[in-house]
């Protein structure tokens, strides 16, 4: 069943008071990227553990100079986030306007029944 323009008005309100700031991620990237705090707040907890995995490793290991090469890959990947991090918040804002919108549908079926 199809929204009504009422229920998708208020799709879009909700997601606009749950979406992620791009400001904030951008922000949390800058001075916590190492630790993937950025990651952390989109949810992406399996590569935001990985980031935090190769600082924590890469801190320890820099004496053996494994660690620089960590840390490298880890500045990489850090770089590739700034360009990625649009992506993933539309990503993110595309799942919760889903959620939400199924939500909303199964509030105004239930209203019926």
């Amino acid at each position: 069943m199809s929204l009504s323009t009422e229920q998708m008005m208020l799709v879009e309100q909700r997601l606009n008071n749950e979406k992620k700031s791009i400001g904030m991620v951008y922000l949390l990237w800058l001075f916590l990227g190492g630790l993937g705090i950025h990651r952390f707040y989109l949810g992406k907890t399996r590569s935001a553990v990985g980031m935090l995995v190769l600082t924590i490793l890469g801190g320890f290991t820099l004496m053996v100079s494994i660690g620089a090469f960590l840390l490298i890959g880890l500045g990489i990947w850090l770089l590739v986030d700034a360009f990625l991090i649009p992506d993933m918040i539309k990503a993110d804002s595309q799942a919760k306007r889903a959620m939400i919108a199924n939500e909303v549908n199964i509030m105004a079926n239930s209203k019926f029944t």
